[in-house]
């Protein structure tokens, strides 16, 4: 039992690690180097802004800005992608659909054909696996195109679509119902699987594929939502191929290497609790795509303190479930309560115990980029901490009635507002390109903007200008029009993004961008998330000395 029960804490750890993976993706790939945008005039809106040019230093000719566009994903949100996708197929081989079908597999190898015919077959009937998956990852990005995948990640209807999956997927990994393709699917895919050759092998894997369906769909639906979000171009194959490496290994190593089965645990209950584990996991992930949706339409009824009992209770429940004290229909009886079991219900209940405090204004800094911002929480006792020094209050702005400021800062919402400010105050902008539905900004603004040094310079010595490209709140018909690529600006969030795509060419949140307000040239290099305080403070400074040495 004890071997069993390390099986499960280590599949735990793996889910664990797979959400982090997903918070941490980066989409950031601009480079700016030795360019300046050209001036534009003060009277020109942001409703029609034109894509900006650029120029060297010290020279006449005009040429386009060499920005690379923020639609190809960097190798490190690949990487991270493709571990996601490595850690998800690794707990899939956990799943009962699939582990009691290992040994049954191997041995049709070994047996049915030994020696090295039976390794070779094995070998490809892994390739095959892989070939099936990686297929399925292709087709998805076939059929939304990259620019689709990016917009899924800001769409509300997408994200409340998500949220209704992931609920789905834990209702049937707590054993309410199974996710299983037609009968007539499988049945036809294995009546292929008995001939000989190649196309044999081949059909074995794509039967194993849709009988374990019931298991791996959730994991695979999961993954799916994970990559797409991204906007990776090849994001869902690239975490497929993750995935259906780590599935098909087992079946190949297994098949080498025939002793090492008497290694591995007998099936029985304790893979019911692999699923029901990771049943309250997509149950606690599913709460982050339905806060993008309330954020993003303004409903206000999921504040951080909202999101954060939903968790409190979910986790709670789940260490009550490893020490037994809750049972599902598909359990069997948890007695006695090994150690392995044991401290894994204390990881869990010690998490629980942790959120508590964010119900008071606690930062929570390990989990910050999950939650809703700072700014919507109702009832904070943290407030007149040392990073809570406001900026003098300059009048009514526009939107502060649709966005709440981060904590401890006074932004702008709006470009051309917070522009003409910082060409009255005499200080240079620094424009956030962010989103409702951006993991990686709530990061930025809980863990390294309220570092005092990084406080300090954006509060006093920059216009903070915060641009959400994800809002959903349409704007006034007379100021709704239509861009140079035929797409019709209806919202606030079009409006920012058509901002940032056509005068920065990038398309990834967060964007910072620095500016000299009565230039419109470039300070520095943009640049996107970056939890290096210190790195992050130099980025500020530089930008600030470039304005003041031409000022």
């Amino acid at each position: 039992m004890c071997i069993r029960i390390t099986w499960l804490s280590a599949l735990l750890t793996i889910l664990l690690l797979c959400t982090g993976v997903s918070a941490g993706f980066a989409q950031d790939t601009v480079s700016t180097d030795d360019v300046m945008f050209t001036p534009m005039t003060d009277s020109a809106s942001t409703e029609q802004v034109q894509p900006v040019t650029a120029t060297k230093k010290d020279t006449v000719a005009v040429k386009p800005a060499v920005i690379k566009s923020a639609d190809a994903a960097t190798p490190q949100s690949l990487w991270s992608v493709f571990i996601a996708g490595l850690l998800g197929g690794f707990a899939a081989v956990l799943m009962p659909c699939i582990f009691p079908m290992l040994p049954m597999t191997v041995s049709f190898f070994t047996k049915g054909s030994p020696g090295k015919s039976g390794v070779g077959k094995a070998f490809i009937y892994g390739l095959s696996i892989i070939v099936i998956y990686v297929l399925l990852g292709l087709l998805i990005t076939l059929l939304f195109g990259a620019d689709a995948l990016n917009d899924l990640s800001t769409n509300g209807i997408f994200n409340f679509f998500f949220f209704l999956l992931l609920v789905v997927f834990a209702a049937s990994f707590f054993g309410a119902f199974e996710i299983a393709l037609p009968s007539s699917w499988v049945n036809k895919i294995s009546s292929k699987s008995g001939g000989s050759g190649l196309g044999g092998i081949f059909f074995m894997a794509a039967t194993l594929a849709l009988v374990s369906f019931s298991c791996t769909g959730p994991i695979i639906g999961t993954l799916l939502v994970q990559t797409a979000t991204t906007g990776a171009l090849l994001g869902p194959a690239i975490g497929m191929f993750g995935f259906s490496l780590a599935l098909a290994l087992p079946f190949t190593l297994f098949a080498m290497f025939p002793s090492w089965m008497n290694s591995l645990p007998k099936s029985g209950g304790w893979l019911n609790s692999v699923k029901v584990s990771l049943g309250f996991l997509e149950l606690a992930f599913a709460l982050k795509f339905l806060s993008n949706v309330d954020l993003a339409y303004h409903w206000k009824w999921f504040d951080r303190e909202v999101f954060l009992s939903l968790w409190i209770v979910i986790f709670g429940l789940f260490g009550l479930y490893l020490l037994g004290k809750l049972r599902f229909s598909h359990d069997s009886t948890v007695s006695p309560i090994t150690i392995p079991r044991l401290f894994l219900a204390v990881v869990c209940l010690s998490f629980t115990v942790y959120l508590v405090p964010g119900l008071w204004g606690a930062p929570l800094k390990s989990v910050s980029a999950f939650l809703p911002p700072m700014s919507s929480q109702d009832f904070d006792l943290s407030s007149g901490s040392s990073h809570e020094k406001q900026p003098v209050n300059t009048g009514t702005r526009k939107y502060t009635d649709l966005f709440e400021a981060p904590k401890g800062f006074q932004p702008f919402f709006d470009y051309d507002e917070g522009i003409a400010y910082a060409q009255h105050a005499g200080k240079p902008v620094m424009i956030d390109f962010t989103g409702h539905a951006c993991v990686n900004c709530r990061k930025m603004e809980a863990n390294v903007w309220p570092d005092a040094g990084v406080n300090k310079l954006i509060n006093e010595d920059y216009v903070l200008i915060q641009l959400y490209v994800d809002d959903k709140t349409s704007l006034p018909e007379t100021e709704q029009f239509t861009n140079e690529e035929g797409r019709r600006i209806k919202t606030i969030g079009n409006k920012w993004s058509n901002l940032q795509t056509s005068a920065f060419k990038a398309n990834s949140q967060p964007f910072y961008v620095l500016l000299n307000p009565n230039t419109k040239q470039l300070l520095t290099q943009p640049q996107g998330a970056d939890y290096d305080v210190e790195r992050y403070k130099e980025f500020l400074k530089k930008g600030l000395d470039s304005y003041n040495s031409n000022n």
